[in-house]
């Protein structure tokens, strides 16, 4: 392979890519909630769930959010051939290659400059997982692949090995701007720290004062307070200079045991160390939680319907402590039972979480409302001292903007109306739906002096030229309308385009189900003699 060659990973329909409809984002208020009153000055009420199929919701994201989410969390399906309750897991190898491609994609435009992506993930399609990361984020921004220990116990009836563990695949977005998080120490850590002289300086942990390698100028006798004297051992040297060494005696720096007749040790204290370390590959069930775990944390919030592989609120705070600060933005786009949301919300972070299935109303929506009013007492409750407050804001997806009607034409979905059909043709056009109080035909722009207009009228040529007269020589404007009677090139203030028209190649309109279905598999044969698949169509 030369330098210029790239490796990739190839599957059945990986040149099929789904054109995306940018769909608007409608909120119900109610099933929006928030907290009765504030409970800190911190609390945070905007975060977002969003009840809809989560590859349209990330390309309904894409125009407010880009390069504005510091850490995503993803939980996806792990295609085990597993007939799961609220998931349809175990799709075609390639159908599901496909489906995370689109979705990496989109939460990488969602990232900002030092953001990151966690993925959980098993053997199954770790490892085409890997290459995949690499080929949307770039190789050289692969951070770490992290193994959670998610069982305690061996599995008796294992035919092989039991497995113990799943995978964290973390990969930023630009390498040379992630900062990893550091972890606090733990008591056990800092329970090294003792005071056994009563030093008012603190606890303090005794250290080597020998080089192993022996240097003329730090070999010499120490006077111990018991009046013995003692030299490094043969083929050692002490670290300090006599000079050093007399000073740091004096400054009570030197321990020689109770007796005042040990070896000398350097003291240093816990106040002059960092008080944080760097976290591990290797996370064991009792640092961050198990499936057992997280089972009776959702036994305790729902009783029954429990999810079958959910994830512990441990785990996401190991996750969010390490990628986010307070305040920073975390999305999660298979919300699942809504951890995500409730360890943000907890820990001060804002967040968005996407999900499809009914539980998006019947654990998601019922979990925060009890995190949000202080009710949820497991999980990292305690931990982090939550005390409930803040709150969520609920949307669904609009539905396609455009439908066909009884003749089989696409028209404007008659489900729209004029805010909807102003505000999706300014997500369409790439504007900022910003509708004027007192200028009618500015609903939305791109710049200060580029504007668009969208009406379902048909407009003629009086109207035009009115509207390209108010408009003016410094300003212009994008009209768009369902008809027109004049010539589009006569108005030099004024580009005008008729809808649906102007729209209708633009995205696979009708189209509301991009999940985790074998039916979605793209129907594109292979190329002849195409290289780097088996005759089976699987990877390699």
């Amino acid at each position: 392979m030369t330098n210029k060659q790239k490796l990739e990973l190839t599957w059945i329909g990986k040149e099929s890519r789904p054109k995306l409809e940018p769909r608007i984002l409608l909120e119900d208020p109610a099933k929006s909630y928030h907290a009765a009153q504030r409970v800190t000055e911190h609390d945070i009420f905007d975060n977002r769930l969003i009840f809809g199929d989560n590859l349209l919701a990330l390309k309904a994201l894409e125009q407010e959010f880009a390069g504005k989410v510091k850490c995503c969390f993803i939980d996806p399906p792990y295609n085990t051939g597993s007939a799961f309750t609220h998931y349809d897991d175990g799709v075609e190898h390639s159908l599901w290659l496909s489906l995370m491609r689109d979705r990496l994609e989109l939460i990488r435009r969602l990232l900002s400059d030092d953001g990151s992506l966690w993925i959980t993930i098993d053997d199954n399609e770790a490892h085409y997982l890997k290459v995949l990361c690499d080929e949307v984020f770039g190789r050289g921004n692969f951070v770490s692949t992290v193994i959670w220990q998610k069982k305690y116990a061996p599995k008796s009836d294992s035919k092989y090995f039991s497995t113990s563990h799943d995978f964290v695949l973390v990969m930023a977005k630009n390498l040379a701007k992630f900062n990893l998080g550091r972890l606090p120490k733990t008591d056990k850590q800092t329970g090294r720290y003792t005071n056994r002289d009563n030093d008012p300086r603190g606890p303090w942990k005794a250290s080597d004062v020998l080089r192993n390698e022996a240097r003329d100028y730090a070999i010499f006798p120490v006077m111990l307070p018991s009046g013995r004297e003692v030299l490094p051992p043969s083929g050692t040297s002490w670290r300090y200079t006599k000079e050093k060494f007399a000073e740091l005696i004096a400054d009570n720096r030197i321990w020689f045991g109770v007796e005042g007749d040990a070896r000398p040790a350097y003291k240093r204290f816990l106040s002059e160390v960092v008080d944080s370390i760097p976290c591990t590959t290797i996370w064991s069930y009792n640092e961050v939680g198990h499936n057992d775990e997280s089972k009776k944390e959702m036994r305790a919030l729902f009783d029954e319907n429990l999810f079958d592989t959910p994830k512990p609120e441990r785990l996401l705070e190991r996750i969010l402590t390490l990628a986010t600060d307070p305040g920073d933005l975390v999305l999660d786009s298979f919300a699942g039972s809504g951890t995500t949301g409730a360890v943000a919300q907890k820990m001060g972070r804002r967040w968005i979480m996407v999900e499809l299935g009914a539980h998006c109303h019947t654990h998601i929506i019922p979990r925060l409302k009890k995190v949000i009013d202080g009710e949820d007492a497991g999980g990292i409750t305690k931990a982090v001292g939550w005390k409930g407050g803040g709150g969520f804001r609920y949307y669904r997806l609009a539905p396609s903007l455009l439908a066909k009607d009884k003749w089989g034409n696409w028209v404007i979905n008659r489900e729209y109306n004029a805010a909807m059909l102003a505000e999706a043709l300014c997500k369409l056009e790439g504007f900022t739906y910003a509708p004027s109080d007192s200028v009618y035909w500015q609903h939305g722009h791109s710049t200060e002096r580029d504007f668009l207009y969208i009406t379902t009228a048909s407009l003629n040529h009086e109207q035009l030229q009115q509207l390209n007269d108010e408009v003016g020589p410094e300003r212009s404007l994008l009209v768009l309308c369902t008809a027109f009677r004049a010539r589009a090139d006569a108005y030099e203030n004024l580009t005008v385009r008729k809808i649906p028209k102007q729209v209708l190649s633009r995205c696979e309109w009708g189209h509301d189900d991009y999940s985790l279905q074998v039916e979605n598999l793209p129907k594109v044969p292979p190329k002849a003699g195409q290289q780097g698949l088996f005759d089976d169509g699987e990877a390699k």
